[in-house]
């Protein structure tokens, strides 16, 4: 390579020399990647519905009254309404004063 000109070694040393911390990095460097990979597989994978919103077969029994939802950090409505089975349009109309996009943490959702 040095006949070519493209590199420009510092005396005494060889292309050799450098060949070992740049596979070592070139190493680390796809390790990252792998485990990069790895992790975001694994958060996308969608979580159990909670004990609420399975429905057993057979059930025929219906709820009754009101039930509610304390809003937790992180939540939406869309997030709420996964969970507990409903659509989100009728989270919305459940409850009218609440702004979808600003939920507070604590605030109680109508669910029924």
């Amino acid at each position: 390579m040095d006949r070519l000109g493209l590199v420009a070694l510092p005396r005494g040393r060889t292309w050799r020399a450098y060949a070992g911390p740049l596979g070592l990095l070139l190493a680390a460097t796809i390790a990252v990647g792998l485990i990069r990979t790895e992790l975001r597989s694994h958060k996308s994978t969608p979580s159990r519905p909670s004990p609420a919103a399975v429905r057993h077969e057979g059930s025929t029994a219906k709820p009754r009254g009101r039930a509610f939802y304390v809003v937790r950090a992180g939540d939406t409505i869309s997030g709420i309404a996964t969970k507990m089975g409903i659509p989100p349009s009728r989270l919305e109309k459940l409850n009218p004063t609440v702004a979808p996009t600003a939920l507070f943490i604590g605030e109680k959702i109508r669910l029924r």
